[in-house]
C-alpha cells in the first residue's frame, strides 16, 4: 500500500510541475493548461506510435520477420516477439480492466507471459498490439477525469512498461544485427 501512495504522489508531483512548467517533455504540444490526462495520453502515445525523445514500440517492431522474432541469443534474454506478446497480454488485460470487462485467464506465472508467443502468430502479435495501444489512447481520451484520476499510476505505469520492453525489443535487434539506427537508436 505504501509503494502505491508514493507512486501515486510521485505522479501528481510530475503531472503537477507538467501543468505549471510548459517547458517539460520539449513538446510542441506542451501548454500551461496541461492536464493530467492530456499527459498520460501523451506518455501512452510516444510509448506506442510517435517518435519523440525514444524510439516508440511500434517503430521498434518495424520490419521485424516471424524469423527475426523469433531469434534469441544464448544469454537467456528474451526474443523479439516474446516481448511483444508479453506487451500484448498486458496491455490486453489493463485494457479490459479500464472498460469493466473480465482480463481474461492469468497463467499466475508472469514468465508464461513471455513463452505463449510462436512464429505463425507474429503478424497477428504485432497487428494486435497496435489495435489494443490505439484502442487503448481513445479509452482514455473519452475517460472522464472521475475514472483517470483512479487510474493515473495505472496508466503512468503502462506507459513505463512499455518503454521499458521497447527498449529490451531494440537491444535484441541490435544484437542480431537487425536494426536500423536511422530509427532512432545508434
Amino acid at each position: 500500500m505504501k509503494k502505491s501512495s508514493f507512486v501515486f504522489s510521485a505522479l501528481v508531483s510530475v503531472l503537477v510541475a507538467c501543468t505549471q512548467n510548459p517547458g517539460i517533455g520539449n513538446s510542441a504540444e506542451s501548454s500551461t493548461t496541461e492536464s493530467p490526462k492530456n499527459v498520460l495520453l501523451h506518455q501512452l502515445k510516444t510509448t506506442h506510435s510517435e517518435k519523440e525523445w525514444f524510439v516508440p514500440v511500434k517503430t521498434a517492431l518495424e520490419g521485424v520477420t516471424a524469423e527475426q522474432a523469433m531469434w534469441n541469443d544464448s544469454s537467456g534474454n528474451h526474443s523479439v516477439g516474446q516481448l511483444a506478446y508479453h506487451l500484448l497480454f498486458w496491455n490486453k488485460r489493463q485494457l479490459a480492466k479500464f472498460n469493466g470487462q473480465p482480463e481474461g485467464a492469468y497463467p499466475g506465472d508472469n514468465n508464461e507471459t513471455f513463452t505463449k508467443f510462436n512464429q505463425a502468430e507474429w503478424t497477428k502479435v504485432v497487428s494486435e498490439l497496435d489495435s489494443v495501444l490505439t484502442t487503448f489512447e481513445t479509452a482514455i481520451q473519452n475517460a472522464d477525469e472521475a475514472t483517470l484520476k483512479e487510474w493515473y499510476p495505472t496508466i503512468a505505469n503502462i506507459s513505463a512498461h512499455n518503454a521499458y520492453h521497447t527498449g529490451q525489443i531494440i537491444f535484441v535487434r541490435k544484437l542480431q544485427n537487425s536494426w536500423d539506427p536511422e530509427k532512432g537508436v545508434k
